[in-house]
């Protein structure tokens, strides 16, 4: 009787499901193991360029990977796992169409990661938006430079400066870097209007605490509020925002002003379906993993990324691991090996690395980053930040056209288009049916 081939479900389909699943696509096309990656998205979107892609300095599709494409050997089921019982092994399967259903595994990978943290404050819902997606970027980017067009058509002075006001509310990576990059382009933009100035366009960041970026150190989190206030962005530290409804924005700071773009980036929690599992969670809702990735208790479990609790080795403290790509890329890659090495009966390894630093761009040729204790500012900064991130975006297909995209903006001016239309694409043959409905009338 021939041996069952063990099956491994990797439920999430981002940094730590796609890299586990392209760490075992040799295994899958050998026959050794049967790998499936479940996940509501089809694509892994590498976030890291999401400011560059809302900015127009890479093209967005450059920075979303096909699974399919990139997990050969490995069946991708564009679907949500709405509950893990691992006692019998079994996930339960919500494709967008179509009743659900249950699939059995002999190993599980929990990757769902992390969504927005929101706060319950009014107006969120209906006037913000977040960052963490291509199609966030896009509508973002659609949005900024439709105010422009808004502003340049309107004489009310209260309807022109609600629609030149742009409010980013965190102040860590995502919220700086896209709020630096979205600026950066605006006021390129403004070159092709006649009536719309760098200086009529109003900038505001809102952050709760006292620094932005920490991940780079406190000299360099000053050093990057100098540079955005030279630009004459406004930088609110110790600020919160209290209140954002029909537009009207209200800070803990007392003032008030009227603004069109709302962008919420202030930070993330994990994943709130890993509730419907029987894993052990920890304060925060991860699950609570030892440091060879096992998820604790059990040796046919795994986990890793933002919504996994795992012991940092390199830590004096007993900290975590960071919730950042450095950590997942890397503890996606041993998560592979590991695995392999638990289906082939060795003991898996535990994953320890120390973080070489961090990076990050505030617009064209400006950046800041922290290398191995070094620290770098402006153009070399900038260029580190595009190196390191080109180098860790999976596949040479992307690499290569994120590159190439990076060398045509050498001899071409950057693309100021807005695709508007997308956010209403029916709009207009609507507006034909109707005026045909009423003339058959």
């Amino acid at each position: 009787m021939t041996a069952q081939v063990p099956h491994i479900l990797i439920v999430g389909g981002g940094y730590v499901g796609m890299y586990t699943a392209y760490g075992l696509s040799r295994a899958a096309k050998r026959g050794k193991i049967r790998v499936t990656v479940v996940d509501p998205r089809s694509v892994m979107t590498y976030q890291p360029f999401l400011p560059e892609a809302a900015a127009g300095s890479v093209e967005p599709r450059h920075v979303v990977v096909p699974l399919r494409k990139t997990l050969k050997g490995c069946r991708v089921i564009t679907a949500r796992v709405t509950r893990i019982d691992h006692a019998r092994k079994v996930a339960k399967v919500m494709p967008e169409e179509g009743p659900e259903y249950e699939l059995t595994y002999d190993h599980v990978v929990v990757a769902l990661g992390s969504i927005a943290r929101t706060l319950p404050i009014p107006g969120l819902a209906e006037q913000a938006t977040g960052f963490k997606n291509v199609e966030e970027a896009i509508v973002l980017r659609n949005k900024v430079l439709d105010r422009l067009d808004v502003a340049s058509s309107q004489s009310d002075p209260d309807l022109r400066k609600a629609a030149l006001a742009f409010v980013f509310v965190g102040g860590g990576y995502a919220g700086v870097e896209a709020f630096a990059e979205l600026e950066d382009m605006a006021r390129y933009a403004t070159r092709y209007y006649d009536n719309v100035k760098p200086a009529d366009m109003r900038w505001v960041l809102v952050e709760a605490t006292g620094r932005i970026l920490p991940e780079v150190g406190e000299e360099l989190g000053k050093y990057t509020v100098d540079e955005l206030r030279k630009r004459n962005m406004d930088i609110r530290l110790e600020t919160r925002l209290e209140s954002c409804q029909k537009g009207r924005v209200v800070l803990s700071d007392g003032d008030e002003f009227d603004a069109d773009t709302i962008v919420w980036t202030a930070g993330v929690k994990a994943n709130p379906a890993l509730a419907s599992t029987n894993f052990p969670l920890d304060e925060k809702g991860r699950v609570r993993c030892q440091a060879n990735l096992q998820i604790e208790g059990l040796s046919d479990a795994w986990s890793a990324g933002d919504n996994a609790a795992v012991p940092d080795l390199t830590s004096e403290t007993g900290a975590d691991c960071a919730p950042n790509a450095q950590h997942a890329v890397r503890q996606a890659r041993r998560l592979a090996a590991n695995i392999l090495q638990a289906v082939d009966g060795q003991p898996p390894q535990d994953y320890k690395h120390k973080s070489a630093g961090s990076v990050a761009s505030l617009g064209l040729h400006k950046g800041v980053a922290q290398l191995y204790g070094v620290k770098v500012k402006g153009f070399p900064a900038w260029l580190v930040h595009r190196g390191y991130h080109v180098s860790r975006i999976p596949t040479f297909n992307r690499k290569a056209r994120v590159i190439l995209d990076w060398s045509l903006a050498l001899f071409f001016r950057r693309e100021v288009v807005s695709l508007g239309s997308l956010h209403t694409p029916n709009e207009e043959f609507r507006r034909a049916t109707g005026s045909e409905d009423r003339r058959r009338s």
